[in-house]
């Protein structure tokens, strides 16, 4: 059985940090990553990870604050998120493909889990 879990969000004060964890189960993967949508927006990828952990992408608008590590053997993603900004608060995705780089299209995505930032 398929399964994509992520763990971890919550609420936090600007400037503050969360981690977030991610785990492909069932799966052989080719990337992982995270999208998130805030409300009223459509769903955004925030990062990826390729399976190797040699090439990473993330948006301009995270760069330098967050940082994504990958335990290959384990299928398991963890998101290291600093200085965080109001703007930040949105539904967090976990994304695994097993075919692209966290492509829309052919990527399973988890549950989703919270992540609000109080300014």
């Amino acid at each position: 059985q398929v399964q994509v879990v992520e763990s971890g969000g919550g609420l936090v004060q600007a400037g503050g940090s969360l981690r977030l964890s991610c785990t492909g189960s069932g799966l052989t993967l080719a990337a992982m990553g995270w999208f998130r949508q805030a409300p009223g927006k459509e769903r955004e990828k925030v990062l990826c990870i390729n399976r190797s952990g040699d090439y990473t992408w993330y948006a301009d608008s995270v760069k330098g604050r967050f940082n994504v590590s990958r335990d290959s053997a384990k299928n398991t993603l963890y998101l290291q998120m600093n200085s965080l900004q109001p703007e930040d608060t949105a539904m967090y995705y976990c994304a695994a493909d097993r075919i692209y780089f966290c492509a829309d299209s052919t990527s399973i995505f988890g549950q989703g889990t919270q992540v609000t930032v109080s300014s």
